[in-house]
């Protein structure tokens, strides 16, 4: 899923504005690759619409299926606004509107889990199994 966040107004270069609007994706759990400690994030990106600001506006706040998935683009510089530092990026988020499944792997080391089907009665009576 989805949320629409916010909206922003936009400029053309040929001088005319329209309404983007602001996706963020589910919360994701991210492991720093300087510390090893797991912090939450979400993925963001801005589609362009059809709104005027009052309707994007009532937009805000609305989820809809799909998900916020990366994209490899050209390479392209990209100032980091809380520190001003520039960097060199050669991919986006891009919104798609098929919901992105997370693969959770079994680790290798971990031993199936066989239930022992003898603790449970099978006539509906509770008996204490004898020792």
């Amino acid at each position: 899923m989805v949320t629409v966040a916010n909206y922003s107004v936009r400029t053309t270069k040929d001088g005319s504005s329209f309404v983007t609007l602001v996706l963020q994706g589910d919360l994701e759990m991210v492991q720093s690759k300087e510390t090893g400690k797991f912090y939450a994030t979400t993925r963001s990106c801005s589609i362009s619409s059809t709104f005027n600001e009052n309707t994007a506006a009532l937009m805000v706040g609305k989820q809809m299926t799909g998900s916020i998935v990366k994209e490899q683009c050209d390479s392209y510089e990209y100032t980091i606004p809380e520190t001003g530092e520039v960097v060199n990026l050669s991919h986006r988020y891009t919104y798609s509107p098929m919901e992105q499944t997370v693969v959770q792997q079994k680790p290798a080391n971990v031993a199936p889990l066989i239930p022992n089907l003898n603790v449970f009665s099978s006539n509906g009576n509770h008996v204490v199994a004898e020792a």
